[in-house]
């Protein structure tokens, strides 16, 4: 039977709590926090979803903390192959202009911090999050659709510490070895890196009216400075997933990574947007978005001459629901389930090459081509069809469709 963990009031003596690690100042603090608020011991869990940082250094930051239990884990083919690339077959944006790169992570990240709590034995699993934002929403709700029963430790909702400063107090007075050097070279944006994306927020970037930094950003040239020349790329297609590159095979991960890299250099993928967090709020974000632009673009392109018309009209019905449910935290939610399992159907036969042109921030389709294609160059032609379409036809199926036009028009 299913080891029921009950909830228990701050301060109760733990046996092991799981914390989502970075090895950054909020959790280097929070390690120290729930060894001593909880009287447990700590096992850190730290995942590499190419973030474009070294991860390993946290392994020695752990240690010093005296953590014994340090999992690091390369999980960036799984984070493409299973969560970034069934969501890109749905072509899932929130709000019209967000492509999801924070919310898709929270996920993957859930479902090996529940895992590693149940392999250790561990009482809870904590993270980082701060209670005015989605993630602590996103970690949590797909924490408990996977372990009914998991416990969650949120310090930022327990805690005293409310700013940065107490933070670094907090971390003098408890003699946690802080880099403060790097601290006070700091991006003063809080971001948040991974495969898809990074995202800015914080600073000036509060104020919705104040045009970012062009430094701020890190994946991409500003459109101004990219090359004068564009650039082609082709992207191969099967079952609704990129497999290639211009002719060569790669991995989903291999995919995003290159995507990144030559988007990036043309100045694609960036975003200003000002969007409604779960919670209520309205909050101003900034992101870099490369491989997610590219595919997003790329996919519809390839779905247009593959996918029947009412199946992709439909899909395009459901999709903001679909992209509500990921950015609210409901990955695991049997409603998203279902929809991943009829969109996945749609994607069979969404085979083939799409060519692109990338140039000074946009992406222009130039190109596309598939054995599967729905495209009837012989119907299409305005030359001769030969018979293939009778265009008589026309007459009766425009009266059919204007009857209650015209019955309302008599009135």
């Amino acid at each position: 039977m299913k080891k029921i963990r009950l909830r228990r009031a701050q301060g109760t003596k733990m046996n092991k709590v799981v914390l989502a690690y970075s090895g950054g100042l909020d959790t280097s603090i929070i390690v120290k926090w729930l060894q001593d608020t909880y009287q447990c011991e700590v096992v850190t869990f730290t995942a590499d979803i190419g973030q474009g940082e070294e991860v390993e250094p946290a392994r020695a930051k752990a240690k010093a903390a005296g953590v014994k239990e340090i999992y690091i884990e390369d999980l960036r083919e799984e984070f493409a192959r299973d969560f970034v690339f069934p969501m890109f077959r749905a072509n899932a944006i929130y709000e019209g202009e967000y492509l999801l790169g924070t919310s898709i992570a929270r996920p993957l990240i859930s479902k090996r911090l529940v895992e590693i709590a149940n392999e250790v034995g561990a009482d809870a699993i904590s993270h980082g999050a701060t209670g005015k934002g989605n993630d602590q929403v996103r970690f949590e709700l797909n924490a408990y659709a996977l372990d009914a029963d998991i416990q969650v430790i949120a310090p930022w909702r327990e805690w005293e510490l409310s700013s940065r400063e107490s933070l670094m107090n907090f971390a003098e007075s408890h003699g946690i070895e802080i880099d403060y050097q790097k601290q006070d070279k700091k991006s003063p944006y809080s971001m948040d890196a991974n495969l898809l994306h990074i995202s800015y927020e914080g600073d000036i970037l509060e104020d919705p009216w104040a045009e970012p930094e062009d430094d701020m950003w890190r994946w991409t040239v500003s459109p101004e400075n990219a090359p004068d020349k564009a650039e082609y790329i082709e992207l191969a297609y099967a079952k609704g997933d990129i497999v290639a590159i211009d002719g060569e095979a790669m991995s989903p991960a291999m995919v995003m990574e290159v995507l990144n890299q030559r988007a990036g250099s043309h100045g694609i993928g960036r975003d200003d947007i000002v969007e409604n967090r779960f919670v209520g709020m309205k909050s101003r974000g900034c992101y870099e978005t490369p491989a997610g632009t590219v595919m997003l673009k790329a996919h519809r392109a390839m779905e247009s001459l593959t996918l029947d018309r009412n199946a992709a009209h439909l899909k395009d019905e459901l999709m903001p629901k679909y992209a509500e449910m990921v950015y609210n935290g409901f990955w695991f939610a049997p409603e998203r389930e279902m929809l991943q399992a009829a969109i996945d159907q749609t994607q069979e036969n969404v085979n083939g090459t799409v060519r692109l042109k990338l140039y000074k921030g946009g992406i222009t389709v130039v190109g596309r081509k598939s054995d599967d294609s729905l495209f009837s160059e012989k119907i299409a032609t305005f030359e001769d069809d030969e018979g293939a379409y009778d265009q008589t036809d026309a007459a009766g199926f425009i009266k059919l469709n204007a009857l209650r036009l015209r019955l309302k028009a008599l009135k």
